[in-house]
C-alpha cells in the first residue's frame, strides 16, 4: 500500500512522512514535497501540509522532553543538579532562540526535546518551530520550483 502511494503522492503521505522526519527517525520528507510539486500539486498547500506534520511531529518531542524529562535528565544521562542549573542558565538567555533551527538535520530534534525539558512557553515553542520549519519547506519549494521551469 505504502509503494502505491508513493506512486501516486498524497497529501496524507506527505503529512506522516513530514510528522515522522521531525522525531528521531531519520527520515527527510522533501523529496516526496518536491515530487508532488514536479507533479502539479499546489505549492502553498504542499508547504503547509509538509509543515503542518513537521510542527506536529515536533510538538510530540517537546511533550516528550516535558513527561519524560526528569527521568531522562536523572536516569538515562545521569547529569549532577549543578550541571542542570548551568544549563537551564544557558538555555534560558540562548536556547528558546534554537528552536527556529528545529528544522536542522540531526539536532533539530534535541532542540525540541530540550525545549520541553526547560518548559518553553508553548506559544513561543509554536511560533519559533512554524516559522523555520515554514521557512525551510518554502525555501526547497522555491528551488525545485524554479529547477523544474
Amino acid at each position: 500500500m505504502l509503494h502505491a502511494g508513493l506512486n501516486q503522492p498524497g497529501y496524507g503521505y506527505l503529512f506522516m512522512l513530514s510528522f515522522l522526519a521531525s522525531s528521531v527517525l531519520p527520515l527527510g520528507s522533501e523529496w516526496l514535497m518536491v515530487l508532488m510539486l514536479i507533479k502539479g500539486y499546489p505549492p502553498l498547500t504542499t508547504v503547509l501540509t509538509a509543515t503542518a506534520g513537521n510542527y506536529l511531529g515536533a510538538v510530540s518531542t517537546y511533550l516528550i522532553g516535558i513527561l519524560g524529562g526528569e527521568w531522562l535528565i536523572t536516569r538515562i544521562l545521569r547529569i549532577s543538579q549543578e550541571q542542570q542549573e548551568r544549563a537551564r542558565g544557558y538555555y534560558r538567555r540562548f536556547g528558546a532562540c534554537t528552536l527556529f533551527f528545529s528544522w536542522l538535520p540531526f539536532i533539530g530534534d534535541p532542540f525540541c526535546l530540550v525545549g520541553g525539558i526547560m518548559r518553553t512557553d508553548f506559544r513561543l515553542f509554536t511560533f519559533l518551530v512554524v516559522l523555520g520549519k515554514f521557512a525551510r519547506y518554502a525555501v526547497v519549494a522555491w528551488i525545485s520550483l524554479q529547477a523544474s521551469t
